[in-house]
């Protein structure tokens, strides 16, 4: 990580809650604290951190149940609609006695039960042109995972405006990819990809492990960059594809002329 990243990274969570760790937190989230490079400090990072999650399908719920156990202090989730009998082979947060009821209240269900020092705002709303920079302003980082490039490219403007990290999540049948967004340190959304992709729609091929096994990586990236731990994906592209289990990082560059970044850097 460089040095502007860790001012970034010291700049998330200030000092709200800085405060020692509890007996009860500390036995809750030991197994962590020995991870080399996060320590306590790491954990009152994380304690102190607000995450934006937008949706909580798939991908986004299982970024949200990582980091709520985890122990993230905040989290915002965002995702208009009921619980249909088709979410549940791979929406983790969602139940078959929830079928018909708001996705958000479930997810406020299950992520409470899991961790009751978590504190859970929800919206149940998609992002749109009228919320997206409130919601962006009221969290210190966003996970993207919804599955309209439209709310993925009105979530890429905002953070880039705000100077908020966004860690990019995705996937299609077999296939994932993850990257990480640091307004000012690489490229963003709109670098990648200028316009929505061709071919893509809203309805895809989806195994759960697949969609919990990327936004899993997602709750990672973001525990770093919180954090200050190891080295997060900016400038560079996980692909993953598990019909031949592989995995590889490409590179990604900023372009010069993106219309979103070229004047925030």
């Amino acid at each position: 990580m460089s040095p502007s990243d860790v001012k970034m990274t010291k700049r998330l969570g200030t000092a709200r809650t800085r405060r020692p760790l509890s007996a009860e937190e500390r036995a809750v989230y030991e197994w962590q604290l020995n991870v080399a490079g996060f320590s306590e400090e790491g954990q009152k990072a994380l304690r102190s951190a607000s995450v934006l999650v937008t949706r909580v399908g798939g991908v986004g719920g299982a970024a949200a149940t990582a980091l709520a156990a985890a122990g993230i202090g905040r989290l915002v989730l965002v995702h208009q609609g009921n619980v249909h009998a088709s979410d549940l082979n791979r929406q983790t947060l969602m139940s078959a006695d929830w079928i018909g009821k708001p996705r958000v209240e479930s997810a406020l269900r299950r992520l409470k039960e899991l961790n009751p020092r978590v504190a859970v705002e929800i919206h149940n709303i998609n992002i749109g042109e009228d919320n997206v920079c409130d919601l962006v302003a009221s969290s210190d980082l966003v996970i993207d995972a919804a599955p309209l490039f439209r709310e993925r490219f009105l979530l890429n403007r905002a953070t880039v405006e705000q100077g908020k990290p966004m860690v990019d999540s995705a996937m299609y049948e077999l296939e994932a990819q993850l990257t990480t967004f640091l307004p000012g340190q690489g490229p963003c959304l709109t670098c990648l990809y200028p316009g929505d992709p061709p071919g893509w729609r809203r309805q895809f091929p989806v195994f759960g492990a697949v969609s919990s096994m990327i936004g899993s990586l997602a709750a990672m990236e973001a525990i770093k960059v919180l954090s200050g731990l190891g080295e997060p994906l900016v400038g560079r592209l996980l692909l993953a594809d598990l019909r031949d289990m592989s995995f590889r990082t490409v590179n990604i560059r900023r372009n010069l002329h993106c219309l979103v970044c070229r004047d925030h850097r």
